[in-house]
């Protein structure tokens, strides 16, 4: 069967590929599978109504009322969807990936981004056209909502207020020009000192590019030393994700907050802590010394979010930035990880810097081969790997003495992704060099 969503929803370069025509056709297969009350947002991208619109079209053609929450970060509506009597959500955002793309995203009423069994239904009534088509008399009816209050009072409820505002924390945060500038400020000026990069929302990016890398947070890492603040933040399009720069205006990678986290939340709570078999080990052997066990899951957000609801898990994330409090939700989310590190910082009595230099030290490199036969490339692979131990949860995981590897097929892209990690820089690009040269060779 032919397949539509991607690792994270269905994604596009606006009025190409991710078109009004496709995000109605969507909306009515959406629509007709869910058959309910369904809450819509979208991040600040330039196709937001457009697409908004397309999909609001489609809902309401098969008789469901929809629910319009404007321009909101991912987590925020996800929040919502779980504690209201909404079926679905639908979020219209590209997250991380640069202004001219956009993708839709469906959230089911739990707030997790739906199952891939769920996407499958829907997919087969998008790819068959067997939609619900209600009566004139019986069409859905479009709502204004407003969920942004209830996503920050719902952060709030579960901060120590007090702890935090006793440090008189100076914050930075760079909001992206994206879905964050309506709600972090905000939420952290109840706690600490603001101040705010590209806080004005606007599709086109102007301040940099949404994804927070060490190149695009320049400003971010600048004015933390400038304003001589405690900590700085990145979030990225969507507000699911938050980088984090430490005092000194230096870039705090997502392993490093992921596993300072992860440390923290196992101290208090002895537990499982699920993270994607693309995540460093620095994760791992942080979270042991603390007394958790890790539990490993195919790369992707909601893949993470579902295996920690069926098992319990204390703490869950991804590498890049994403996460996940299931106190709060089983989903990344950019304000709950500010407001949890802020208490985490007040409660330790440390600087980020003196937290991340407790973490072990491994480095990762993430490289990519253009493939068109993913399948058979990866059959071979199995063969000519040789190493001490294989993880075969998502692609080829192999472990060396000196690191190891990940091959893994892009589920969105005709490319197969090398992650390698080494003790040193040195062994690292080793590895990844190697295993570049073989992918290329095998899928010649």
């Amino acid at each position: 069967m032919q397949r539509l969503f991607g690792t994270n929803g269905v994604r596009g370069v606006s009025n190409e590929d991710m078109s009004p025509e496709l995000a109605l056709k969507l909306g009515k297969a959406i629509g007709t599978f869910f058959q309910g009350n369904i809450i819509i947002a979208t991040d600040t991208r330039t196709s937001n109504e457009m697409l908004k619109n397309a999909v609001i079209a489609g809902l309401i053609s098969t008789g469901c009322n929809v629910f319009d929450a404007k321009i909101a970060p991912s987590p925020a509506l996800q929040y919502y969807v779980k504690n209201s009597d909404a079926d679905a959500g639908v979020i219209i955002t590209a997250s991380h990936n640069p202004p001219e793309f956009n993708g839709i995203k469906v959230i089911d009423k739990d707030g997790v981004e739906l199952s891939r069994n769920k996407e499958k239904e829907i997919e087969k009534i998008y790819f068959n056209e067997k939609f619900v088509r209600v009566a004139w008399n019986e069409l859905g009816k479009v709502y204004d909502v407003d969920i942004l209050d209830f996503y920050i009072e719902g952060i709030l409820s579960l901060i120590n207020e007090d702890e935090i505002r006793k440090k008189n924390f100076k914050v930075v945060l760079d909001c992206c020009n994206g879905a964050a500038c309506f709600t972090m400020p905000y939420l952290v000026s109840q706690v600490a000192k603001v101040i705010t990069l590209n806080a004005q929302p606007d599709g086109n990016f102007p301040g940099r590019q949404p994804e927070p890398t060490p190149e695009s947070i320049r400003e971010l890492m600048k004015a933390v030393k400038e304003f001589d603040a405690d900590l700085g933040v990145a979030y990225d399009g969507d507000a699911d994700r938050a980088i984090f720069v430490d005092e000194n205006g230096n870039f705090v990678y997502g392993d490093k907050s992921l596993a300072i986290m992860a440390g923290f939340k196992v101290e208090k709570k002895r537990g499982k802590v699920v993270t994607p078999v693309s995540t460093s080990s620095c994760v791992e052997e942080y979270v042991k010394a603390k007394g958790g066990e890790i539990v490993y899951t195919k790369v992707g957000a909601p893949i993470v979010a579902r295996k920690m609801l069926e098992i319990n898990a204390v703490f869950g994330g991804e590498e890049n930035g994403g996460l996940i409090f299931p106190e709060h939700q089983f989903c990344r989310d950019g304000g709950m990880a500010t407001m949890a590190m802020l208490e985490l910082l007040a409660i330790k009595n440390k600087k980020l810097s003196e937290l991340v230099e407790k973490v072990p030290k491994y480095y990762l490199i993430k490289t990519k081969v253009k493939c068109n036969n993913k399948k058979e490339v990866m059959e071979k692979l199995k063969e000519k790997i040789d190493a001490k131990k294989f993880d075969f949860t998502d692609g080829i995981k192999a472990f060396f003495d000196n690191g190891w590897v990940l091959i893994r097929p892009s589920g969105t892209e005709p490319i197969i992704r090398i992650y390698a990690e080494g003790k040193s820089q040195k062994d690292a690009e080793k590895i990844a060099e190697k295993y570049k040269k073989m992918v290329e060779k095998v899928a010649k």
